[in-house]
């Protein structure tokens, strides 16, 4: 149990992380006695050394509670189970609180944000890409956020993977809380939630860009979906190329605020994907074992026995909103007549009906704008 305190308490010390940290823990562990003097002669400041030997009994306790619990761990970096890829990182968390299958923190892992605002557009190209990700054995790394971030924990459920959430609160402090459920699916299903701040601690801004050094510590690279020029997924962006990490980015629309900060990454070098074999061919040299199917074509294509309905009206539908008047001005149609077809194409799956008109879905995509009048 003291040893486990020690642990709590070296957690709480701000300002330490990376090879000092472990350097630190290393020590930690071997000696006698931690008082005020033993700590100075470790280097640490005198606040640090305040936030190691000021611990409030209720944290301790409740902490200590915590960790009773089947499947909550509490790592720190000196401990087998702390992930090799993360201390690769030059600022490494002294410890992790893990809730979930802390094995899961040393599996193959690709990062998948955006932005928390997203269109329809990223919604669906995100599920379908991290669907396909997590298909070919890697674990879908997100920060539990509303918008892309719970749509690539749920896509990688969906499609049988696992996935990990990394939070920018402490793990009794889950935020947003409308994940509460989401939060049990990913640890139900060999995931894991992961946090390096105090369990209780509220999701304050300044948390987040923590958070966001471990999400792409963890992975072998970072998908970006969907984000502005002010995003915070561009900051996960940076840290994974300040830890030497693959940036990958999907492409939007043109004038879309949320494909403003993608084209930027894209400008600075990113790979641009059109495709998950994109990622998986890019990654094949580092994970052998990452199948590549070159037989896979680039889009959902129709079988020979589903025949493409009203082919005319599907081609002017765009990615963003198309009201039906434009649709039938581009066509050359009534209409009363798109209205019927735009209606079959949705019942059929080929668009989805929004405010102000519709937008095509990515089983779609493939179909040129050959019919555009205007």
């Amino acid at each position: 149990m003291e040893k486990l305190e020690r642990v709590l308490r070296a957690a709480n010390v701000r300002g330490l992380s990376g090879h000092k940290a472990h350097r630190f823990m290393t020590a930690l562990k071997a000696a006698d006695r931690v008082d005020d003097e033993w700590l100075r002669a470790q280097g640490m400041s005198e606040q640090q050394r305040q936030h190691y030997l000021v611990l409030c009994p209720r944290q301790r306790d409740n902490t200590l509670a915590w960790l009773e619990q089947p499947q909550h761990s509490l790592i720190d970096c000196t401990d087998a189970r702390y992930p090799e890829r993360l201390k690769e990182t030059a600022r490494y968390p002294t410890a992790l609180f893990v809730a979930g299958d802390a094995a899961a923190l040393t599996q193959p892992q690709l990062a998948v944000v955006g932005s928390r605002n997203c269109s329809l557009y990223g919604k669906e190209w995100g599920e379908w890409f991290t669907q396909q990700l997590a298909v070919s054995g890697l674990t879908i790394t997100s920060g539990l956020a509303r918008g892309i971030d719970g749509i690539a924990h749920r896509a990688a459920l969906a499609a049988g993977g696992k996935t990990l959430a990394v939070l920018g609160s402490g793990l009794q402090c889950l935020y947003p809380k409308q994940h509460q459920a989401l939060a049990c699916d990913i640890i139900s299903h060999g995931g894991a939630l992961i946090s390096e701040l105090p369990l209780t601690c509220a999701p304050h801004g300044v948390n987040f860009p923590r958070r966001n050094r471990i999400i792409s510590g963890l992975s072998y690279g970072v998908l970006v979906v969907e984000a502005s020029l002010k995003s915070g997924s561009l900051v996960t962006a940076r840290y994974a190329l300040e830890q030497n990490r693959n940036v990958y980015a999907l492409p939007g629309a043109l004038g879309n605020a949320g494909s403003e900060g993608v084209h930027w990454l894209i400008q600075q070098g990113a790979l641009l994907v059109a495709h998950p074999n994109n990622i998986l061919e890019d990654l094949h040299s580092t994970l052998q074992w990452l199948p590549v199917n070159q037989s896979d074509t680039i889009y959902s294509q129709l079988s020979d026995d589903v025949p493409l309905p009203f082919l005319s009206a599907l081609a002017n539908v765009g990615d963003e909103v198309t009201p039906v008047d434009v649709v039938a001005e581009r066509a050359g149609q009534p209409v009363p007549v798109i209205a019927a077809q735009l209606l079959e194409l949705e019942l059929a799956g080929w668009i989805a009906a929004v405010p102000g008109g519709y937008v095509r879905l990515r089983r779609a995509c493939h179909v040129r704008r050959t019919y555009v009048l205007v």
